[in-house]
């Protein structure tokens, strides 16, 4: 199957989407640096967040199912959109209380969360095979720019603001005005192929693609749960799981942990520089990830534990020595994201694939609510011990996939479930 503009319609609103939850789950590290309160109690507030995270990938992972992509994406963004309007209309009225800045940024998590499954399920199942994985990498790089982009932002609005209140307020006015954008474009998004044949709705299907100029994709036998999948579950859930901590630990959570050598007012800059490696790690991957799943699965993790390493050595010498570090070590992180994420998109059968999606990221979520908690008891440098533990656990994991998985490369969804 060849590009259509239809194509492009999808990996376009999905792009954007994904740039939009980067900037509603950086919004926290990134502008509570601000706020001695909420400074104080970043690791009550991301375990929260963590969880409710967790809740939304299960949630509506499972609504991606039963109710189309379509409408799982659609709601999320509703969700999160309604999250961040709660935050802004509390901090305008100078009613913002502790407990309030975690219930209204953990509405806002639970909207993230839950548009992960229908959101690699839409891609996955509309774009040609033979591009599918840069495809998928790409859209979902676009968290990474766009938590770069508000971590800048909330740094720019403290310097020519000068006032605290106002500086955060300018930031989740700015994440606002991006969810009513994406929402407009997101209503015109089309519903999967796949997904309306697997619920029968044949007819329906054959019209849209009369309709975007595209054949409809082979024919699958239906599999109504994940029965015979479990171990690619727990395979992808185990990587994601080591990926997804260690991005968060490097990312957002190390400047606010005791003993981190720069102090949480480094925050916004990590969180800058970070996701600007994480960004630019997927484009230094695409010559490999449509030749291999494997090697680019293995690759990321090898690379990781490497960069890991001297992300700890180099933690408490200069500041610019441990930038660096984290560069190199987010483009790795990036290269592992999105080798799972195009791998956790294509192993599940049709009826199941966004509440598979769901659920490795939501056990993924879970366990890193666990480590948030920990944040402010272990601190820094135990979780840079831990950082370097999780990556080994990674690749470990990668090589096991590498000796006995399938790769997936440049082969029909339905040949793989």
């Amino acid at each position: 199957m060849q590009w259509r503009a239809v194509h492009w319609k999808l990996f376009i609103i999905i792009s954007a989407s994904f740039f939009l939850d980067g900037v509603l789950f950086s919004l926290v590290p990134a502008t509570f640096y601000l706020v001695e309160e909420l400074a104080q109690n970043a690791p009550i507030i991301f375990a929260a967040n963590s969880l409710a995270f967790m809740l939304g990938a299960i949630a509506l992972g499972r609504l991606g199912d039963s109710l189309g992509r379509r409408a799982g994406l659609i709601l999320s963004l509703a969700i999160y959109t309604a999250g961040t309007l709660w935050f802004v209309a509390a901090f305008w009225a100078g009613g913002l209380s502790l407990a309030l800045a975690i219930a209204s940024t953990s509405v806002i998590n639970f909207g993230v969360g839950g548009e992960v499954g229908p959101a690699y399920s839409a891609l996955a199942e509309y774009l040609p095979t033979k591009r599918r994985g840069a495809a998928l990498m790409l859209a979902a790089n676009f968290w990474n720019i766009g938590a770069v982009i508000i971590a800048v932002a909330s740094l720019y609005y403290a310097q020519i603001t000068g006032d605290v209140r106002t500086a955060v307020l300018y930031t989740f006015a700015t994440a606002l005005a991006l969810a009513v954008l994406v929402f407009i474009a997101r209503y015109h998004i089309p519903e999967s192929l796949r997904w309306l044949i697997a619920k029968g709705r044949t007819a329906e299907a054959e019209a849209l693609a009369r309709k975007y100029s595209v054949s409809l994709p082979p024919p699958q036998p239906p599999k109504a749960s994940l029965k015979g999948y479990w171990g690619r579950v727990a395979v992808l859930a185990t990587a994601f799981t080591a990926q997804l901590l260690t991005y968060n630990i490097a990312a957002y959570y190390l400047p606010y942990a005791p003993g981190f050598a720069y102090g949480y007012e480094y925050a916004p800059i990590n969180v800058a520089v970070a996701n600007l490696g994480a960004s630019i790690g997927a484009f230094l991957l695409l010559p490999l990830i449509d030749k291999s799943r494997k090697w680019s699965f293995t690759g990321a993790f090898a690379g990781g534990l490497a960069t890991a390493t001297a992300l700890a050595a180099t933690h408490g010498a200069s500041q610019e020595a441990y930038t660096a570090a984290l560069f190199f070590n987010l483009v790795f992180s990036e290269w592992a994201w999105a080798s799972i994420s195009v791998l956790e998109s294509e192993l599940f059968p049709t009826a199941v694939r966004s509440t598979a999606v769901g659920l490795v990221t939501a056990a993924a979520w879970l366990i890193n609510t666990g480590a948030v908690f920990l944040e402010g008891v272990l601190g820094a440098g135990a979780f840079l011990a831990l950082l370097i533990a999780l990556w080994a656990v990674g690749l470990a994991d990668a090589a096991v996939w590498h000796a006995k998985g399938v790769e997936s490369a440049r082969r029909e969804l339905e040949e793989l479930a």
